[in-house]
């Protein structure tokens, strides 16, 4: 048995949803639903799973603009972010009103997350993460058997997230990728909120922001 995903990129933004599930039960949880919660159905109908939560890294409205339909639609709760994240979800409609979205309304999950939390996906568990930075209340997900972690805006291949944001801090960011991310492992292939997929081994070795050891040019 193994824990699978697969990247449903929504929105204009292009936001890495996530459906992540066990291979072995079928049950699955959806990170960072943004929007165009058909696609995601959809995909949910084509691979025969079963959701059985919502999981949000952070409040940001292209990563939860869908969350509250796709939640009434499936039946199922919402977990997610850390609760240093409720101002940016009580903010959707001026959110939604700034880059000219559809009307998000605010909404609290069922859940907040905290560092250490489990999230059960069938017969597999994600790790919760508390990783400030881009947001106060950003946290990321990971599995330690298939060596794959959901990162959200907290680093990308090449980058890492914005810290311009109200409560982002660029110390705070580069502290949680060096001292959250890293420890996990070289090996981990981490899926970003946007764009390409790649490895912290690779971030380390290459990315100008967080890289341990740029080469000498």
């Amino acid at each position: 048995m193994s824990l699978q995903f697969e990247i449903v990129p929504v929105t204009p933004f292009q936001q890495n949803c996530s459906i992540v599930w066990c291979d072995e039960t079928k049950e699955a949880v959806v990170v960072d639903p943004g929007g165009d919660i058909h696609l995601l159905k959809d995909k949910v109908n084509e691979l025969g799973l079963k959701v059985v939560k919502l999981v949000l890294t952070h409040g940001h409205l292209d990563h939860v603009g869908g969350t509250t339909e796709l939640a009434k639609e499936l039946g199922v709760p919402v977990w997610g972010p850390h609760k240093e994240d409720a101002f940016w979800l009580q903010g959707l409609a001026r959110q939604s009103e700034m880059f000219g979205f559809p009307l998000t309304e605010a909404f609290d999950p069922d859940r907040w997350l905290e560092e250490g939390d489990e999230i059960p996906v069938g017969n597999q568990t994600l790790q919760v993460l508390h990783t400030p930075g881009h947001t106060p209340g950003h946290v990321i997900v990971h599995n330690s058997d298939a060596k794959v972690a959901f990162v959200g805006d907290v680093l990308f291949s090449g980058g890492i997230g914005r810290t311009d944001f109200p409560k982002g801090d660029y110390q705070t960011l580069i502290d949680s990728i060096k001292g959250k991310l890293w420890p996990l492992g070289n090996d981990v292939t981490f899926v970003p909120g946007h764009g390409p997929i790649s490895t912290f081994g690779r971030e380390r070795a290459s990315n100008p922001f967080v890289a341990d050891e740029m080469p000498l040019y």
